[in-house]
């Protein structure tokens, strides 16, 4: 998430060049110590092109997602690839129709509280089951970064995490560069079963001292 200066230093630049940003407004439904950060597009509708979708917040099953887009380059759009796949017709009135009642804003606000209550519930076994190991990642999202211990082999400890059925995800996956220097995994919550968080972390417990 860009600072205000640099938000502003951005879309100067967009202008200077004749440019245009994608902003993938990227989990700005779950933001959950604060109220949520506004989009970059409202700050600049002429330059900004906004990409959403339902994929985290209902289904990824639907593939329904959109984009606001400059209005110079609607038409354009609406020509573009007429033949790719269309998200079924129903699925879009449903949509639609969840919109206008309040539901789908109805249905975001349980969200936030459901995954909320779930992250401190994480946060809160990963501090007393792992105290050497700090977490970080927790301000929106669905997933936290856990750092490891020094010496410890992130690959051994998704290797160990899954001979006990828990899926894991090794920091280093995501790095830009050939730097691993920091170890660490990617813990998700968004599908973890509320009455399984200890369990889950006692078992992630054993396969860090596995992989140590």
């Amino acid at each position: 998430m860009l600072v205000p200066e640099r938000r502003a230093a951005l879309l100067d630049w967009a202008r200077r060049v004749d440019g245009v940003v994608l902003e993938d407004d990227y989990d700005a439904e779950f933001r959950y110590d604060r109220r949520p950060v506004a989009a970059l597009q409202g700050m600049d509708p002429s330059r900004v092109i906004l990409l959403k979708s339902l994929s985290k917040t209902l289904s990824p099953a639907l593939g329904i997602g959109w984009i606001v887009a400059p209005s110079r380059w609607t038409d354009v759009l609406h020509r573009t690839d007429l033949t790719a796949a269309q998200p079924p017709v129903l699925d879009q009135l449903a949509f639609a129709a969840l919109l206008e009642s309040g539901g789908y804003d109805r249905h975001l606000r349980a969200c936030r509280k459901r995954y909320r209550d779930r992250r401190d519930a994480l946060v809160g076994a990963l501090a007393e089951r792992l105290p050497e190991a700090p977490v970080s990642g927790v301000a929106a999202g669905l997933h936290l970064l856990l750092r490891l211990p020094a010496g410890t082999d992130p690959a051994a400890v998704v290797r160990a995490a899954t001979a006990r059925s828990l899926r894991v995800a090794d920091l280093a996956a995501y790095h830009a560069t050939a730097d691993h220097s920091e170890h660490g995994l990617v813990l998700g919550y968004g599908n973890l079963a509320d009455g399984m968080v200890t369990e889950a972390v006692r078992l992630l417990g054993e396969a860090i001292e596995a992989g140590g």
